[in-house]
């Protein structure tokens, strides 16, 4: 068999809502069946197409339901190349990254699911009691980039795995995503739902200088007399803003690396001498809070 992106799809869906089964062999009639449940139709009509593309021969489809067929050729040339299809028994086979993006691409539409509680949980999550083949799951994720966190519940004897963070959704989006709608749509919620902490400044002079400006007056805290400061996640954003802050009003700034009582690191643009916070007093960008006191 021709190991290309069809059968690659088809392995995953198998592996994941497919069967490929006998009946006993002391029972006097003898049936082979290959299938495929999933509720979603988009699923269920690519997994139909992708195996006629393989076998030649294109499943019956109930739609909302499951595709399937009855063949003693396919059934053995699956069984005989990759072994069983179980739940506690499938593996996943060797195969190069562009295959590897379609194999998870299928196995994920069909077993992973997209949670979103905006601002506080954002993650894509898929369990199986199959240790060995979850292992090569999350064997490949990572070798793609994709950081994941692993968990085993005791109970159910259930194997999950987590992808967590903006960087590693990102990646999950661009290089294998979801033809399931639903959770496609959810996967882009997700991602829409991270702060975007990077700043876009503007190109032309006047705009540019009109953002720094409103960066400044809304974004500038005062710490003590003398002494204020302006943080942000990305270093890259201060930097910047601490050289247009030099070009356009002569203010002297620094830009230095901090981390809070919880680990997290962030960076800090400070302004500690007088002349400065005089300077910024009277452009406007930060309110004299030291009338009663000399700034100068």
């Amino acid at each position: 068999m021709k190991f290309d992106e069809n059968l690659a799809a088809v392995h995953a869906y198998l592996c994941a809502d497919g069967y490929v089964i006998k009946n006993s062999p002391t029972q006097k009639l003898k049936y082979y069946r290959i299938g495929f449940r999933n509720r979603d139709f988009t699923l269920l009509k690519d997994f139909q197409k992708r195996f006629k593309n393989s076998f030649g021969v294109s499943p019956h489809l109930d739609k909302g339901e499951r595709c399937r067929l009855g063949s003693r050729e396919i059934y053995e040339k699956l069984t005989k190349e990759f072994g069983s299809f179980y739940s506690w028994e499938w593996r996943m086979p060797k195969l190069n990254r562009k295959l590897m993006k379609i194999w998870l691409r299928a196995y994920f539409d069909c077993e992973g699911w997209v949670f979103c509680k905006s601002h506080q949980n954002r993650h894509i999550g898929v369990d199986c009691v199959n240790e060995f083949g979850f292992n090569q799951v999350e064997n490949t994720l990572n070798q793609i980039g994709i950081k994941t966190i692993r968990k085993f519940n005791k109970k159910r004897r259930i194997h999950r795995i987590f992808i967590y963070g903006k960087e590693n959704l990102n990646k999950f989006s661009e290089q294998i995503g979801f033809l399931n709608p639903k959770k496609s749509e959810k996967l882009t919620e997700s991602l829409n739902d991270f702060v975007v902490y990077e700043w876009n400044f503007p190109e032309e002079r006047k705009k540019v200088e009109k953002f720094v400006f409103n960066i400044l007056k809304n974004k500038i805290r005062i710490k003590k007399p003398h002494y204020a400061r302006l943080i942000s996640k990305e270093e890259k954003n201060l930097n910047k803003l601490s050289k247009l802050m030099k070009e356009f009003y002569n203010l002297n700034c620094y830009v230095n690396r901090r981390i809070n009582g919880t680990g997290t690191i962030y960076y800090e643009l400070s302004i500690n001498k007088k002349d400065e916070i005089k300077k910024l007093i009277n452009l406007g960008l930060m309110p004299n809070l030291f009338k009663d006191k000399k700034t100068d």
